[in-house]
């Protein structure tokens, strides 16, 4: 049989970076990588147009796809996950500002939809006990699908979110970091409060995992396994992963990360309903571990 050419999108991630370099191949697919930087803006076509046969995906972004009966399948092939305290920044001079304080004031955030930005969300509304429809959200960008219906207050064009903190035209932002001397975290010891995090929780947050389209899913499963399994030999290969894994490989591995998400993509109006974790998967992909 004809080797397959896949057009690919995936981040320069050093767990991924032998099958990008093309040292490790499959002798049944070839993956042709086309570059995106930042990788978050494939999201879109890939979500629109189904754009390329595989892609990094962010998982708050794959949900509501998935709600919106996007055709994409979701393999349990973590491209980036991390703590997610540290994205979170205010300006200390309108006064000292922390996670409990922020009702009733602007928030600014690149999408309302963002991954990063449900975390921090879910953390504030579920650690904290902030009311998230009492902050005023303002937003720079579309949501990545096109269904969704955001009602956030836009930024005007030629704004841009650090620079509107800087300006005291924003109160705080979520997803973002900065070395700026004039701006502070909103955690006030993030990698702390990270630590404590995940002594509660016991997980890293998942941000970014891997789609396929549901074509290529239904006409050659065999082939989104081989991806899976090229993937996970170079997670083998690269450097002693970290503990705990930022970037775990398998469902019953991502389990509790991805049972968090939706919980809080749920709280927020994101989806629909809870979508259980066996619910992400196809008949091929729910079995990977």
């Amino acid at each position: 049989m004809d080797r397959l050419n896949l057009k690919a999108v995936l981040g320069s991630h050093p767990h991924v970076q032998a099958v990008k370099s093309g040292e490790l191949r499959s002798d049944r697919f070839d993956l042709d990588f086309i570059e995106y930087t930042p990788t978050n803006s494939a999201f879109k076509p890939m979500v629109r147009e189904q754009a390329f046969d595989v892609c990094e995906m962010a998982i708050v972004t794959y949900l509501m796809a998935k709600a919106h009966g996007k055709p994409l399948v979701l393999l349990p092939a973590t491209m980036l996950g991390r703590f997610q305290h540290s994205y979170a920044l205010y300006n200390p001079q309108r006064g000292t500002l922390g996670p409990s304080d922020l009702e009733g004031k602007r928030v600014g955030i690149r999408s309302f939809t963002t991954t990063t930005g449900a975390w921090i969300r879910g953390i504030l509304a579920n650690d904290y006990g902030v009311n998230l429809d009492n902050i005023r959200w303002v937003t720079f960008e579309d949501p990545h699908v096109a269904e969704y219906v955001d009602t956030t207050e836009r930024a005007p064009k030629d704004k841009k979110i650090l620079q509107m903190l800087l300006d005291s035209e924003l109160d705080a932002v979520l997803g973002e970091t900065s070395d700026n001397p004039k701006l502070k975290p909103l955690f006030p010891d993030p990698a702390a409060e990270a630590a404590k995090w995940y002594a509660h929780r016991g997980v890293v947050p998942v941000n970014h995992l891997v789609v396929v389209t549901e074509k290529l899913a239904k006409s050659r499963p065999e082939m989104v396994a081989g991806i899976y399994d090229l993937l996970k030999r170079n997670k083998a290969q690269a450097k002693p992963a970290e503990m705990p894994d930022p970037v775990p490989f398998g469902v019953e591995a991502n389990r509790k990360s991805l049972e968090l998400i939706v919980d809080y993509a749920f709280q927020q109006a994101l989806i629909p309903r809870r979508y259980a974790v066996e619910e992400l998967f196809d008949e091929t992909t729910r079995g990977l571990n």
